[in-house]
């Protein structure tokens, strides 16, 4: 196959599923990674992909945020994992932090019921889940209700964090990255996700491996204020090393 129409493959996949994956496209082409990423190279510089770990994303998709519904089927094996993993950063007493997600949902229906804990979120799924799970005193932070994330945002939610003090707070992104830090394409709910790290004692981000490297419109936290990343395996170790630099202690689950 010449390189052009390697070119017009690559990008109606972008176009087609949202994000190109380079070692699925270099086994299926029989070519080197090498090979794929220089192509992805020649459509960001034409605008079309933005290169991201592991591959690119079509451009036309960085600002679409899906629904709560398509993200929960994404990599939800990881997201179950990561969901696993973090159930041990939740303390045997005390109050925590739910952020809106799919993995901090998943997290949700993991709790303990045998512990005294404190549960506050500003997600409707998270709420729906904890409203009569025993061993949890609930709280629900008001707000306009974004129908894409099902999370209250804006000043209600903001002014009720800004007098709280949790023991953890369990944090999701659409982003994270070694050099911008944690994002997400909508600023509403980023001032939110910012006032969420200012009102923990300890900060748990919790993202799968895909979304490193996607960096999104609106920086909520550098990683240095992140205390923990729990991601999956599919993590390369040398973004491991890079993300462990820049501050958190980071969990493969």
């Amino acid at each position: 196959m010449y390189a052009a129409e390697r070119h017009q493959l690559l990008a109606q996949r972008a176009r087609r599923d949202g994000r190109v994956d380079v070692n699925d496209v270099a086994g299926e082409l029989g070519v080197a990674p090498e090979t794929i990423r220089r192509d992805l190279g020649v459509l960001e510089r034409q605008g079309i992909v933005r290169r991201v770990y592991g591959g690119a994303v079509a451009v036309e998709r960085l600002d679409f945020e899906p629904e709560v519904a398509q993200r929960d089927q994404t990599n939800a094996a990881e997201k179950d994992a990561i969901a696993r993993a973090a159930l041990d950063l939740v303390p045997d007493r005390g109050s925590i932090l739910l952020d809106a997600g799919t993995t901090t949902s998943r997290l949700a229906t993991l709790l303990p019921t045998d512990r005294e804990l404190t549960v506050i979120t500003n997600s409707i799924p998270v709420a729906s889940i904890l409203a009569t799970r025993p061993g949890i005193t609930l709280h629900i932070l008001g707000g306009r209700v974004r129908g894409t994330t099902l999370a209250a945002v804006e000043a209600w939610t903001l002014h009720a964090l800004d007098g709280l003090l949790v023991d953890v707070a369990f944090l999701g992104a659409n982003g994270f990255s070694a050099e911008h830090g944690c994002t997400t394409p909508d600023m509403a709910e980023s001032a939110v996700k910012a006032a969420v790290v200012a009102a923990a004692r300890k900060r748990v981000l919790l993202a799968d491996h895909s979304k490193y490297g996607t960096d999104q419109l609106s920086r909520f936290a550098r990683l240095a204020e992140i205390d923990v990343l729990v991601t999956d395996s599919g993590i390369d170790a040398g973004a491991v090393a890079e993300l462990e630099e820049a501050g958190p202690e980071v969990v493969l689950a």
